[in-house]
């Protein structure tokens, strides 16, 4: 018959735990007290106790037991489902803010790509807008077309010439600016700064405006100083030879200001350290322009040449304004041609055009890196 706790078990030193004490100090949960492994547990080692009732020492440790892996199972069950649900949730809402994002880009990036790169071997044209799946596959036609195409041949030397010239010039040009108003100048730095890099957030309307002026043939600015000294200046952009300078000319002023700014911001990064280490070892201001600063621009020197050239290969806006790639195709750059060929309809021909630049930026930012990229250190050699 199982008995609650009286007074005479607590004095003798006996606690009931959770509820009931039965024979022999056996434990009984509560009603609603502990769960079926607890139960399970408390028979065992009622069971497990010597003949006549009376549980052992050992019946006791295994309910203790029991019941610890009991309780150990069900904390590490809850928490790991907490922390999944949790984790999903954020995930939910993270991909729901990024929701816009990847909706723009799919419509407005990747399914543009991907179509013109499709279109790239087949023969789409204008009239084939109402009927885009009734175009007919050309395979590799397009590209080889290229080879032998007279005008692109033109365009692909003019862009050749242009960014050959253009980016070292541009790079040198803004790295003695920087290195100036870095060192050199001491007032209104802050003027000179505005004054570099103006050109670069100004519309390339205004700059065309301001370069015919400049290079008008009969009364343009630079021809009438020309002729102070008495040397007559040629027509610039109608000219076969001047015309591809002066665009160049024109390009390099516009994004001087950027590099400039970029440069500055780099030569700024150079500790002081090394400069009066050079200083104390007697180097001269082109040592220590060879020695430490170049060096030290090497990662600024890398950017700065991989975002003038991809820019500079897909220059289009100074033919455009200026030229409209005249005289006979002489400043017709690639991009200006791409144009071109998609306002005549061929949609296909352009598209393979377009895939052709794209190889070959990447070929240039590659060969760029090899070039300028960090290189790692040389291993020692040891004496044989």
């Amino acid at each position: 018959m199982v008995r609650a706790g009286s007074a005479a078990d607590r004095s003798g030193g006996r606690q009931p735990v959770d509820g009931l004490t039965g024979p022999a100090g056996t434990t009984v949960p509560a009603p609603g007290a502990g769960g079926p492994a607890d139960r399970a547990a408390v028979a065992g080692g009622t069971a497990a106790g010597p003949p006549g009732g009376s549980g052992g020492p050992g019946g006791s440790r295994a309910a203790g037991r029991a019941r610890t892996r009991s309780r150990a199972s069900g904390r590490g069950r809850t928490p790991g489902r907490g922390r999944s649900r949790v984790r999903r949730n954020q995930g939910l809402a993270a991909w729901g803010f990024a929701l816009p994002f990847v909706l723009l880009f799919a419509t407005f990036v990747a399914v543009p790509v991907l179509s013109s790169f499709i279109f790239s071997f087949t023969d789409i044209r204008s009239s084939d807008l109402r009927h885009p799946l009734a175009v007919n596959f050309a395979g590799l036609r397009n590209y080889t077309k290229l080879f032998s195409d007279e005008v692109f041949g033109q365009a692909v030397l003019n862009t050749v010439y242009f960014v050959g010239v253009a980016v070292p010039l541009t790079m040198c040009l803004a790295l003695a600016v920087a290195v100036a108003l870095n060192s050199g100048v001491n007032r209104l730095r802050t003027f000179f700064r505005v004054g570099y890099y103006l050109p670069v957030v100004t519309s390339i309307i205004a700059i065309a405006v301001l370069w015919r002026f400049l290079l008008e043939p009969t009364a343009g600015l630079l021809n009438q100083l020309l002729g102070l000294v008495g040397i007559t200046g040629p027509n610039w952009l109608g000219s076969q030879f001047w015309s591809m300078p002066a665009i160049i000319a024109m390009a390099t002023w516009r994004n001087m200001g950027f590099l400039m700014v970029i440069f500055l911001a780099g030569l700024q990064a150079i500790p002081a350290q090394l400069y009066e280490a050079a200083d104390v070892d007697g180097a001269s201001g082109w040592s220590r322009f060879r020695f430490v600063t170049l060096p030290m621009l090497r990662p600024t020197l890398l950017f700065g040449a991989v975002i003038t050239g991809i820019g500079y290969l897909q220059f289009f806006e100074e033919p455009f304004v200026l030229t409209q790639g005249k005289p006979l195709n002489k400043t017709l750059s690639v991009s200006y041609d791409i144009y071109n060929q998609f306002g005549f309809g061929n949609y296909g021909y352009a598209a393979a055009m377009s895939y052709l630049l794209f190889a070959t930026i990447v070929l240039l930012t590659m060969l760029q890196f090899r070039l300028l990229g960090q290189r790692p250190d040389a291993p020692v050699r040891g004496r044989r």
